[in-house]
């Protein structure tokens, strides 16, 4: 089956490549009624949009959304709706003379393999581009859980071998790498600036928490909510890890030190004294706040020359000209709660008809 589409009830396809005219995404299974404006969809685009800063790709793009359908008098209608986003700062130019040969880290010799074809153009399909239909739906996601009081936050949790010790959620949009850490931040950016005057690139690791998440979201075999979490973000270019709660540190611990404990609280509800489980028992949510990590890697395209053949399997020293992020994860962040919030909100419509 084509792999452009993802959602059961609220389900979006993305369309478009990265040096095209434009890229944009089909929603269908939006309720309708709900206000939606040009401003809400353009605020989250702003966050995710190249050119942001000196530690990110330069290419410029305004990003402006174009609403095509499904929307009137700012308000949806619950029929598709088509959203478009033009490209604007494309040089093609910058790929010409190595068409035919395959990238280090890219998808360029598997992407051939499986089309017989590919768009060599800033990857087509396979670029990172492609993201920006995903974070468009997902600002109209974010709208519906809001009035279940669900927010999703996501930030900048590590950068090479420097971690954020300090969460502080209001630091997030303070900085060029959105760590809630400020003091790390600056460290970060030193980091990502070293590496970039070295010809080279970084990854790291970024951390997405969802609030306000009922219990009782999610199915207990196939569709679990971390499953359909993994899928999710696995899915964003360059990610090359994930892990719910305690993750991995969970296969060092005995079960003495990672179960949640239970009580009731001041208000008489059940609640966990602990969050090893990161939100999730069983693939259902438990009413504690969702905790995901994804790993990203170094960004593939960098100046450095690289040994690798062309298509037709001659030798080649490459140097990836044109403009890439030294490092992926301040832009990852705003790509991060939207999958999350995809999922999320596929589940909470999927829970109001799964009992009376």
């Amino acid at each position: 089956m084509p792999g452009n589409s993802f959602g059961n009830l609220f389900r979006i396809t993305t369309w478009g490549e990265s040096h095209g005219l434009a890229l944009g995404v089909i929603i269908d299974g939006c309720p309708s009624g709900i206000d939606i404006s040009e401003d809400d969809i353009q605020h989250e685009l702003d966050r995710r949009r190249p050119g942001q800063s000196k530690i990110t790709t330069q290419r410029k793009e305004p990003d402006r959304i174009e609403i095509l359908s499904g929307i009137f008098d700012g308000k949806t209608l619950g029929t598709p709706i088509s959203l478009m986003i033009k490209n604007a700062d494309v040089i093609s130019k910058s790929y010409e003379d190595i068409k035919d040969t395959y990238r280090p880290g890219h998808a360029d010799y598997t992407y051939e393999k499986k089309y017989g074809i590919r768009d060599y153009r800033g990857g087509g399909r396979s670029s990172a581009r492609e993201t920006v239909g995903r974070v468009a739906a997902a600002s109209i996601a974010k709208k519906i859980l809001s009035f279940d009081g669900i927010k999703t936050t996501g930030y900048v949790k590590q950068v090479g071998d420097i971690v954020a010790d300090n969460i502080d959620l209001d630091q997030i949009e303070k900085n060029l790498v959105r760590c809630p850490d400020s003091k790390k931040a600056e460290e970060m950016i030193e980091q990502i600036e070293k590496v970039r005057r070295e010809g080279d690139s970084i990854g790291g690791i970024v951390e997405v928490v969802s609030r306000g998440v009922p219990p009782g979201l999610g199915s207990p075999v196939f569709n679990k909510i971390e499953a359909d979490l993994a899928g999710a973000l696995m899915s964003i270019g360059g990610i090359r890890g994930f892990e719910v709660g305690m993750g991995f540190e969970t296969a060092r611990r005995m079960g003495s030190e990672v179960n949640d404990m239970m009580y009731k609280d001041d208000s008489g509800n059940l609640r966990f004294r602990t969050n090893n489980a990161g939100g999730l028992q069983g693939g259902i949510t438990n009413g504690e706040d969702l905790l995901v990590r994804i790993a990203i890697k170094p960004t593939s395209s960098i100046p450095k020359i690289q040994k690798t053949v062309d298509k037709h399997g001659k030798q080649k020293d490459l140097v990836v000209k044109g403009r890439h992020d030294p490092c992926l994860c301040p832009r990852a962040v705003p790509i991060a709660e939207a999958m999350v919030n995809l999922v999320l909100v596929d589940h909470l419509l999927m829970s109001k008809v799964s009992r009376i």
